[in-house]
Protein backbone atom coordinates (compact mmCIF):
# COMPACT_ATOMS: atom_id res chain seq x y z
CA UNK A 1 0.00 0.00 0.00
CA UNK A 2 1.55 3.25 -0.81
CA UNK A 3 1.62 6.29 1.31
CA UNK A 4 -1.23 8.16 -0.15
CA UNK A 5 -3.77 4.91 0.23
CA UNK A 6 -2.21 5.06 4.08
CA UNK A 7 -3.52 8.75 4.41
CA UNK A 8 -6.62 7.99 2.40
CA UNK A 9 -7.73 4.87 4.51
CA UNK A 10 -6.65 7.22 7.54
CA UNK A 11 -8.63 9.94 6.80
CA UNK A 12 -11.49 8.10 5.79
CA UNK A 13 -11.83 6.74 9.42
CA UNK A 14 -11.43 10.28 11.31
CA UNK A 15 -14.40 11.07 13.44
CA UNK A 16 -16.37 13.64 11.66
CA UNK A 17 -14.20 17.08 14.08
CA UNK A 18 -11.19 15.55 13.24
CA UNK A 19 -11.80 15.60 9.91
CA UNK A 20 -13.45 19.18 9.92
CA UNK A 21 -9.84 20.23 11.54
CA UNK A 22 -8.13 18.42 9.15
CA UNK A 23 -9.78 19.91 5.92
CA UNK A 24 -9.45 23.35 7.36
CA UNK A 25 -5.60 23.19 7.76
CA UNK A 26 -5.37 21.12 4.22
CA UNK A 27 -7.29 24.42 3.17
CA UNK A 28 -5.43 26.83 4.88
CA UNK A 29 -1.90 24.78 3.75
CA UNK A 30 -2.98 25.15 -0.17
CA UNK A 31 -3.93 29.09 -0.15
CA UNK A 32 -0.78 29.44 1.85
CA UNK A 33 1.17 27.85 -1.16
CA UNK A 34 -0.83 29.58 -3.58
CA UNK A 35 -0.23 32.97 -2.11
CA UNK A 36 3.34 32.09 -1.67
CA UNK A 37 3.74 31.06 -5.14
CA UNK A 38 1.70 34.24 -6.37
CA UNK A 39 4.17 36.50 -4.43
CA UNK A 40 6.85 34.58 -6.62
CA UNK A 41 5.36 35.17 -10.24
CA UNK A 42 5.13 38.83 -8.78
CA UNK A 43 8.62 39.04 -8.36
CA UNK A 44 9.77 37.21 -11.15
CA UNK A 45 7.80 39.36 -13.24
CA UNK A 46 5.50 36.71 -14.54
CA UNK A 47 2.00 38.84 -14.28
CA UNK A 48 3.69 41.74 -15.08
CA UNK A 49 2.05 41.25 -19.07
CA UNK A 50 -1.34 41.18 -17.44
CA UNK A 51 -0.87 44.24 -15.51
CA UNK A 52 0.04 45.91 -18.23
CA UNK A 53 -2.52 44.82 -20.52
CA UNK A 54 -5.19 45.73 -17.70
CA UNK A 55 -3.75 49.47 -17.38
CA UNK A 56 -3.77 49.76 -21.31
CA UNK A 57 -7.75 48.77 -21.12
CA UNK A 58 -8.50 51.33 -18.26
CA UNK A 59 -6.75 54.13 -20.26
CA UNK A 60 -8.51 53.01 -23.83
CA UNK A 61 -11.51 53.90 -21.48
CA UNK A 62 -12.92 49.67 -21.81
CA UNK A 63 -13.44 49.98 -18.41
CA UNK A 64 -16.68 50.35 -16.03
CA UNK A 65 -17.89 50.64 -12.54
CA UNK A 66 -18.61 47.77 -10.92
Amino acid sequence: MSTIEQIETAILTLPLNDFEKLRQWFFDLDYQRWDEQLEKDIVDGKLEIFAQEAIAEFNAGNCREI
